[in-house]
Parts: C-alpha cells; structure tokens; sequence
C-alpha cells in the first residue's frame, strides 16, 4: 500500500535523443531534456543596470513646459464655453511626477459633465492633441481625462466635495483662468 504523497514511478521506454549528447549531456530520455529545458526558463533574469537620463529643461518661470501650460489654457477655455463651474488650474510642476497641471472643474450633472468632456476634446482635437486616456465618462460623476503633462478632472458637486482634490493641493500655485472675451 503507498501513502500519497510518495511518487510513483512509471516505466516509459528511454527514448534516444542525438542531440542530447552533443550538448554534453550524454544520452537522456526526452522527458528529461524538457525538464531542464524548463529549469533553465525558469531562472530569473539578470538585473538590469541603472542609467541615468536627463531630465526635460524647465521653462523659465518655473518647471511645467510651455506646452503643458497652453494645453491647460486650452482646456479652461473650452470649459469656459460649456459653462463649467469653479474652474481652477493648479501647477502641481515639481510636486508630483505625473503632471505639470491639473485642471478641476465642476458640472452640474451627469451630461454636463459629458459635454465639458467633448468640449475639451474638440478643442484639443483642433491643436492636434490627443488624450492619453477617459476614465469615468459613462457615469459622469468623475470622469479623468490624462494628456500627459496635464491632467483633467470634471466633477459633479457631490464627488468634489467628497474626494476634495482642492484640499489636497491647498499649497500648489494657482494660475488665472483665462477670460473667454480674450481668447483667440
């Protein structure tokens, strides 16, 4: 009677394989040739060494690039259009890795919230800018929009005040929004 846990040996016929032995390993069975084969993936890869890479120029007045910041002129701008409400641009340059900016606005419902969305959108789409990703557009109570250097959050009233992304950035400079009559 055998316990389970002891292996059983099973008789399988050793089949001969010509390239084992010029490998050095002599004649083994196949089976054997797949399981160091195996063994041999299975080590981890060499680490990979640390190389240093410049880091971008920073603009002038600070660290975010002129880029970014006329990127988020452009999104307060279309946001303005589709009347979004406490618009704020925060310069978050320097303090986080993900963003120059963050532009936070607030809609008033569901489908407002969308159409501040496409507005941005189109508007960037003009410049010939892309969003990276849109998160939450679906449901509309948050809905993210990535464009690299500048990140977008339209809000509805009660999300805003519940995640309080303003509170969290209390000391990043905020720029003007830009006024509506001047824009080109």
């Amino acid at each position: 009677m055998r316990s389970s846990h002891e292996k059983v040996k099973v008789a399988r016929p050793a089949r001969r394989v010509a390239g084992a032995a010029a490998r050095g390993r002599g004649a083994w069975p196949v089976l054997a040739d797949a399981v160091s084969a195996s063994r041999e993936r299975a080590r981890p890869p060499k680490r990979a060494r640390l190389v240093d890479v410049p880091a971008p120029a920073p603009a002038a007045d600070g660290m975010a690039s002129d880029s970014a910041r006329d990127t988020a002129a452009t999104i307060a701008m279309a946001a303005i259009e589709k009347k979004a409400l406490a618009l704020e641009i925060l310069d978050v340059a320097g303090k986080v890795d993900y963003a120059d900016f963050l532009v936070i606005m607030t809609g008033r419902s569901d489908r407002h919230a969308q159409a501040l969305t496409q507005g941005i959108e189109d508007a960037l789409r003009k410049k010939g800018v892309r969003p990276t990703a849109i998160e939450g557009l679906q449901q509309g109570l948050w809905v993210l929009i990535d464009y690299g250097d500048v990140v977008v959050h339209v809000f509805q009233d009660e999300a805003r005040q519940l995640y309080d992304i303003d509170g969290l950035w209390l000391d990043a400079r905020r720029l003007p929004v830009p006024d509506s009559e001047r824009a080109p």
